[in-house]
């Protein structure tokens, strides 16, 4: 019965991506934003978990020097986020379907410098970046703009023809997927052949897989494993975020982290501090592009 259900669900998801992918691009924004409408009325309980986010941290943001943002509600940054996400919804039907070369070829690097000097170390590479902008396709477009493949590090879905589907979407853009079961041993020997990974490390936690810190004036749990993995190897870890601007992406990349690297509690908090640092900042600037619907502060209450 449980595979009848999987199978189901795979066939209904699979018609809704053919369906959206039909849109006309002229038209994919403005139905975009229609679908993110309507996934904020349906899914209230995750409009309800954006705005208590925003609204916790909302002063602390407007008096950081990155914040431009001109929206004054955390409702109404709430509405402009599941706008976005309709919108980034609606892009990765259309990369599923074949249909993203355009979206693709109209991406602006900003900082490609970064990476060129971190490649030519020869030591491999981490991505580093978060549930920002359109961050699937980030990871999507990267071999069409780096020349080079990129291996991601994901959670292998539940129903598992929901997860053929999207490894083979992920191979034909020439990413590969590292799943968290033994993620840290196959990142590891992906950057030691000097590859490339992209890691998302914006989400919380359990308290044994990392440090608390503050994130945008507030106690959070953030992962050690960027920290472990530039400790054990070497790796070059580059912050890169991808963002709307004026009707198209931008992928910005930075300098390479330079970590501490002091072998004590207060030292590993530190480095993690400072990976932590360069999110922060994006979501400063970009409020409205951050997913904010996950529960980022778990398992901090009294702290």
């Amino acid at each position: 019965m449980k595979k009848m259900v999987w199978m189901l669900q795979v066939a209904v998801l699979y018609l809704f991506t053919w369906v959206v992918a039909l849109v006309p691009e002229r038209l994919s924004e403005r139905f975009g934003v229609w679908v993110g409408l309507l996934m904020r009325r349906v899914l209230a309980s995750r409009r309800r978990i954006a705005e208590e986010n925003i609204s916790r941290v909302l002063e602390y943001m407007r008096v950081q020097p990155e914040w431009t943002c001109t929206i004054p509600t955390s409702e109404g940054i709430a509405r402009e986020l599941f706008c976005n996400l309709g919108r980034s919804l609606v892009e990765t039907c259309r990369l599923y379907h074949g249909k993203g070369d355009g979206l693709i070829d109209r991406i602006e690097v900003r900082g490609m410098e970064h990476y060129e000097a971190a490649r030519a170390l020869k030591k491999g590479i981490i991505f580093l970046t978060g549930h920002c902008g359109n961050w699937e396709l980030m990871a999507l477009a990267y071999a069409r703009l780096f020349k080079a493949p990129l291996s991601v590090v994901a959670r292998r879905q539940n129903n598992p023809y929901l997860n053929t589907m999207v490894e083979r979407m992920r191979q034909h853009y020439d990413n590969t997927v590292i799943y968290k079961e033994n993620a840290l041993r196959n990142m590891i020997a992906v950057i030691r052949r000097d590859g490339t990974v992209g890691l998302l490390v914006d989400q919380t936690v359990f308290p044994d897989e990392g440090y608390l810190i503050d994130f945008l004036g507030r106690p959070a749990w953030a992962s050690k494993a960027p920290v472990l993995i530039a400790r054990k190897t070497g790796v070059s870890i580059v912050p890169a975020f991808i963002h709307r601007e004026e009707g198209r992406h931008v992928i910005d990349i930075y300098p390479a982290l330079q970590f501490n690297g002091e072998d004590s509690e207060q030292g590993w908090r530190d480095d993690v501090k400072t990976y932590s640092r360069m999110i922060e900042k994006f979501i400063v600037a970009h409020p409205t592009q951050w997913y904010w619907v996950h529960r980022r502060w778990k398992r901090t209450e009294g702290l």
